[in-house]
C-alpha cells in the first residue's frame, strides 16, 4: 500500500452530495407550503436517515474501489465522519441563510405554531412561556446550530463506525 489513496477528494464529493441532499429535504415541503406540516417533518427525519447512511457507504465504496478493495476501520470512519461533518455544516449555512434572509419570519411563525399545540394540549399559560423560552434559546442561535453539528456529529460517527467495521477489510484478511 504505497501508493494511499486521498480521501479528501471522497469527502469533499459525498459530502456536498449528502449536504445538497439535506438542503432540497427542507427545500422541497418548504417550496409546497408544506414547512410547518409534520409530514414535512416525517419526510426530513426520513431523508437524514437515509442520507447519514447512504453516503458514508458511497464514500467507503469509492475508496476501497481505488484502493485495490482494502479499508482499515479507521479509514472508513474517518471518510464517513468526514462527509456527515461536511454535508452536516453545509446544511447549518443554508438553514442560516434561509431563515435569516429568504424567510426572516420563519422561527415567529413556528412559535406561533407551537404555542397553538400547546395550548390545545392544555398546557398552562406559564407552562407554555416556558417552553417557548426554552424553544427560543435554541432557534437561529448560535448554540442551536453547534447542538444540530454534534448531534449530526454523534449520528454521522456511530453510522460510520458501523458501517466502517462490516466494510473493513485488511491485506492480512485476504489471505
Amino acid at each position: 500500500m504505497e501508493n494511499q489513496v486521498n480521501t479528501k477528494s471522497i469527502i469533499l464529493n459525498n459530502g456536498l452530495y449528502f449536504g445538497i441532499v439535506l438542503i432540497l429535504a427542507g427545500l422541497i415541503p418548504y417550496a409546497m407550503g408544506m414547512h410547518f406540516e409534520p409530514t414535512a417533518g416525517y419526510i426530513n427525519f426520513a431523508a437524514i436517515a437515509l442520507v447519514i447512511i447512504l453516503f458514508p457507504i458511497l464514500g467507503m465504496n469509492k475508496f476501497k474501489n481505488l484502493n485495490n478493495g482494502f479499508m482499515s476501520w479507521g479509514q472508513g470512519v474517518k471518510i464517513g465522519l468526514g462527509i456527515v461533518i461536511l454535508g452536516t455544516v453545509i446544511s447549518v449555512l443554508y438553514q442560516y441563510v434561509f431563515t435569516t434572509f429568504i424567510e426572516p419570519e420563519f422561527y415567529t411563525q413556528l412559535e406561533e405554531i407551537t404555542r397553538k399545540a400547546l395550548v390545545d394540549a392544555g398546557l398552562t399559560e406559564e407552562q407554555i412561556e416556558g417552553q417557548l423560552k426554552m424553544q427560543a434559546k435554541f432557534q437561529g442561535t448560535a448554540i442551536g446550530y453547534a447542538m444540530g453539528l454534534l448531534f449530526m456529529t454523534f449520528l454521522g460517527f456511530v453510522s460510520s463506525a458501523i458501517i466502517a467495521a462490516v466494510k473493513k477489510k485488511s491485506e492480512e484478511d485476504s489471505y
